[in-house]
């Protein structure tokens, strides 16, 4: 082969080398400068499950980085990077497409940790017949939350004893609670769903009106795949409810759990409406169901409620909404969309990338656009100091101000019900970067 046949093959080559290394250069550069901003913003701190990626391990493939949904990782000098880290939301897509499993999913950071209940891998807690599954256990991804519901229902219908009423008191119907249920049903078990709602969704029934519930498809016991990868609240319960319809999904509405306490072979479920013998138990709640609250004189009003139902109530009113996450920035902006409405957003960010670190960068930027239009007005390093009946005085930097109000919002997350776990003796741990 003379030089001339070479070059036709090599030149090819050497161009398209070339352009695969331009584009390679320009798109970690690209992540340099997300994880730049994000870190000089303070936005270090994942709120959930996410990867610790080993760097002699990854080969720079890139497959996790077209895997993650939220855009949450990067390349940088031909390896992952965790760049936008408050934008991962536990999705696990990444651990699951590297070729070189050089992903670690943990929960925690070394500076801030996260209690986890601790459960094995069949979802059964240090307590022998008590099982966590869903948000709970710390995931609240709908998709992964069904399945874990399904996957403790195939470790219970192997426990032993049956001298109960049930063979198990699921609590909660969210995804993991409906998921449990359908596992259940297929496992020919005795069993009741109790939820403290008037409907079912969990966390997702809490959503404001055509909030879109990003999902991914999930196989499920008795009635197969659930398909959808981006719905809104109203046809995703729509479908829950057809399921329901469908299966028989026994269910009792308005029924808080109060208490679990151990008995032959089994346990006492404890309700506001009575107490059930079951051999076992899935708490399937989360975290939600104990809002974190302000804290404050009068925060027991009326109308400081800890989510948004239907913007549409507060029409030509005064509203406060608190918190710097996307469920706030979200009602904040639906609050402030209604005619009449004028809405004051606090959070405790020093500047605005801090305050809204934890939102997504469309609904950041949706809300910086609404800000400056003069929609709505945010207060940063701010809170409620006292709420008063036709008032509420906030604070922001070193001011004060008593300024009108109709209705308070708090979208502060929630606190795990560390208090009631201990009392029935499940373990929780803090984690720290660790799985």
């Amino acid at each position: 082969m003379d030089i001339t046949d070479l070059a036709v093959y090599l030149i090819p080559l050497a161009v398209i080398m070339l352009f695969y290394l331009g584009r390679r250069k320009k798109t970690e550069k690209n992540s340099v400068a997300q994880m730049t901003e994000a870190f000089a913003q303070g936005l270090t701190e994942p709120a959930s499950l996410h990867p610790v990626i080993d760097p002699v391990r990854c080969l720079g493939s890139g497959s996790c980085i077209k895997a993650c949904p939220e855009e949450a990782l990067g390349m940088i000098k031909g390896k992952a990077v965790l760049v936008n880290p408050t934008l991962c939301i536990g999705h696990g897509a990444c651990a699951a497409s590297c070729p070189q499993d050089a992903i670690t999913l943990v929960f925690g950071t070394e500076k801030r940790g996260m209690d986890i209940p601790q459960v094995d891998p069949t979802f059964e807690t240090n307590v022998k017949g008590i099982f966590i599954a869903g948000e709970l256990g710390g995931m609240g991804l709908i998709r992964k939350s069904a399945s874990q519901g399904a996957q403790a229902m195939d470790a219970i219908a192997k426990f032993k004893g049956s001298a109960n009423d049930y063979d198990v008191i699921i609590v909660g119907a969210g995804p993991a609670g409906l998921g449990a249920a359908l596992g259940a049903i297929q496992h020919k078990l005795r069993y009741l769903v109790v939820e403290q709602e008037t409907s079912l969704g969990g966390a997702i029934f809490q959503y404001p009106r055509n909030k879109v519930a990003m999902t991914a498809p999930v196989k499920l016991p008795v009635v197969g795949e659930m398909h959808f990868r981006e719905v809104s609240k109203e046809k995703l319960l729509e479908w829950w409810l057809g399921i329901i319809e469908k299966t028989g999904i026994r269910i009792h509405y308005n029924e808080r759990m109060e208490n679990v306490t151990p008995a032959d072979q089994g346990f006492i479920v404890k309700t506001s409406k009575g107490e059930y013998q079951t051999r076992t138990v899935l708490l399937a709640i989360g975290r939600r169901g104990t809002p974190r609250k302000l804290g404050v004189p009068g925060e027991d009003l009326p109308k400081v409620v800890y989510r948004l139902i239907d913007p549409e109530q507060y029409r030509n009113m005064h509203v406060i909404v608190v918190g710097g996450g996307d469920s706030a920035v979200e009602a904040a902006m639906a609050v402030a969309a209604e005619p009449g409405t004028t809405v004051s957003l606090l959070a405790r960010g020093e500047d605005f990338g801090k305050a809204f670190g934890g939102a997504k960068p469309k609904n950041r930027d949706k809300l910086k656009a609404m800000a400056d239009a003069g929609k709505l007005k945010i207060y940063l390093k701010s809170g409620v100091k006292q709420v008063n009946p036709e008032t509420a005085v906030i604070k922001f930097g070193d001011e004060e101000a008593e300024i009108p109000n109709d209705g308070v919002i708090v979208c502060a997350g929630g606190t795990l019900p560390t208090p009631f776990l201990k009392q029935i003796g499940v373990l929780v741990e803090t984690k720290f970067g660790t799985t």
